[in-house]
């Protein structure tokens, strides 16, 4: 459609924040496709942070960079992210890439160990409330100006998380 009709209609990001043990979103952020993953764990965790104890924070491989290990270090998180397969355990004496680095090395060494470690095989969780908001509410918004599309993200993740607490 992009190219045919020269119509530029992107796509919208949205970003959770997930209480694995209760299954709701805790912190949602709505992005454009520009938006890199990477960018919003901070955020996402400092809101999360405002009425909640986070002690660990599972991601995917979008979420490895030496900032957000840095930054979770730093506040005494504990870090399930999973590195780029073509990770470096080099870290080049930098002390911000430590955090990182020990990942790196305990993933390059013994995948399957640090895993169950970690507690990763949790992240499926997160992958289901992606999967349920989109049986639920389908993967278009009605709306047509920006703001009123992150409203519409928040009511259905707001919806998804009444729902979840009825059953």
């Amino acid at each position: 459609m992009r190219h045919k009709w020269h119509v530029r209609r992107g796509y919208l990001k949205i970003h959770v924040a997930v209480d694995i043990r209760r299954k709701k979103i805790v912190s949602l952020v709505v992005t454009s496709e520009e938006v890199h993953d990477g960018r919003m764990l901070k955020k996402l965790v400092d809101h999360v942070s405002e009425n909640n104890d986070v002690k660990r924070v599972i991601a995917d491989g979008a979420y490895d960079s030496k900032k957000n290990f840095r930054y979770l270090f730093d506040n005494g998180i504990q870090s399930a992210i999973k590195v780029k397969k073509n990770s470096s355990g080099k870290a080049m004496g930098c002390y911000s890439t430590i955090p990182r680095k020990i990942a790196v090395l305990q993933q390059l060494s013994d995948f399957d160990k640090w895993k169950r470690s970690v507690s990763y095989g949790q992240r499926w969780i997160v992958e289901t409330v992606f999967s349920t908001m989109k049986r639920m509410f389908g993967e278009h918004v009605t709306a047509r100006r920006y703001p009123n599309m992150v409203k519409e993200m928040f009511l259905k993740a707001s919806l998804y998380n009444m729902l979840v607490t009825m059953k």
